[in-house]
């Protein structure tokens, strides 16, 4: 058996397997915008690894900064018992581009992972334990992440999960006044990303903020999907003025590598070094390699202008998507959803996409969506073709 049907036999053998009917294509070379299989077939990735790559796949400053820390040291101790370079400077570079109070970086490895540590920071420091979310969020797969999920399909299967989690109707201001003092937080994310792109009004948000400063209860930014420029901004909240008591970050953090955190206060993040010390440990979280690629990663998104054609590119996108079967388009910068009628209409778009040279995906919660999410360094030309191949896509399917 060639190497080419070997892996492909393996890939099904044995790896364990998260749906039914995966994609199922190998890829052996990606760079840039671009994906490229065994065949040798070009694939523009218009999902960035489901907003990952936001800055592409391979960025040579990125993979520069990878190099120069792999010369250095890879693991040396679990985190935060040494004092290791690209933690700190990835912390200090990360806190100079958020708000005073979020001052304080724990380094984990995923946003699942960012999520349980500010679940537990919240209970840790208010010593509530009444957690609120809101239907259809997506805050990951782990039990504690699960159970502040949106939508009890993915969660009923793995119950019992954590107890005294409510889930709020998404921007039903009504709803926050069973926000109280046994309310240890209550976590959010500013833009729904696996509900199809659900914007916050910017009125929920702000009394949301009040309500919880007047109860005591800390308010959690999830934006793990909309950080690092996605939305045209460095971080999603600052479209509304509203400021977190944590935020959790991952995704495109480690621009391809694996990494996330969860940001507070220094006063808040001090409580989990005591009654227990080591509140919350991680063997791998911040690994150097990892650090290396965000503090990279960041320092570009912050000194170039890829941030600030985002919105433009948005518009580029709205101009060229448009088709009767397209029953909404909604998006925030780079982050877009296009509705069909159903879900059937949708996957068969989504499969000719592929066939086309597209790769996009659909949402958990919102299975009649496309997702359309490119790397933020594509050009308008790349972009201008990516939607036209994506609009005759569509066509072939319904005209």
């Amino acid at each position: 058996m060639n190497k080419k049907n070997n892996n492909k036999k393996l890939f099904y053998s044995s790896l364990a397997q998260t749906s039914a009917s995966p994609v199922g294509i190998e890829i052996v070379k990606a760079q840039g915008i671009y994906l490229y299989d065994n065949s040798g077939k070009e694939y523009i990735d218009m999902i960035s690894g489901i907003s990952v790559n936001n800055l592409g796949h391979l960025h040579p400053e990125i993979v520069n900064s990878i190099k120069d820390q792999l010369d250095r040291y890879l693991h040396v101790m679990c985190y935060g018992e040494l004092i290791q370079a690209p933690q700190v400077q990835l912390a200090d570079l990360l806190t100079k581009n958020l708000p005073d109070n979020l001052n304080s970086v724990y380094l984990v490895n995923s946003g699942s992972e960012a999520v349980e540590g500010a679940l537990k920071l919240a209970k840790r420091f208010t010593g509530r334990s009444e957690m609120i979310s809101f239907r259809n969020a997506y805050h990951g797969s782990t039990q504690g992440a699960l159970s502040v999920c949106g939508n009890e399909d993915l969660k009923n299967s793995f119950r019992p999960l954590l107890p005294n989690v409510s889930i709020f109707e998404f921007n039903n201001i009504d709803e926050l006044s069973h926000i109280t003092n046994k309310t240890a937080c209550v976590i959010i994310e500013p833009i729904q990303g696996e509900a199809g792109v659900r914007l916050c009004s910017e009125n929920f948000l702000k009394k949301l903020r009040v309500k919880c400063s007047e109860t005591g209860a800390l308010l959690i930014f999830d934006e793990v999907q909309t950080g690092f420029g996605r939305t045209g901004k460095l971080w999603a909240f600052q479209h509304y003025n509203v400021i977190p008591d944590i935020i959790t970050l991952a995704k495109s953090m480690g621009g391809g590598l694996p990494i996330g955190a969860f940001i507070s206060s220094n006063e808040i993040m001090k409580t989990l070094t005591y009654e227990p010390v080591l509140g919350h440990i991680t063997t791998f979280g911040g690994h150097p390699l990892s650090c290396a690629a965000a503090i990279a990663n960041l320092n570009y998104l912050i000194n170039s202008k890829i941030i600030q054609e985002v919105s433009e590119k948005e518009k580029l996108c709205h101009t060229i998507l448009k088709h009767p079967a397209i029953k909404a388009f909604r998006s925030k910068g780079l982050l877009m959803a296009l509705k069909f009628e159903n879900e059937i209409i949708a996957q068969k778009i989504m499969k000719r996409c592929f066939e086309n040279g597209i790769i996009t995906d659909s949402f958990l919660f919102s299975t009649n969506c496309l997702r359309v999410a490119p790397p933020l360094i594509i050009s308008e030309i790349e972009l201008k073709r990516a939607c036209e191949l994506i609009l005759k896509s569509i066509k072939e399917i319904i005209d």
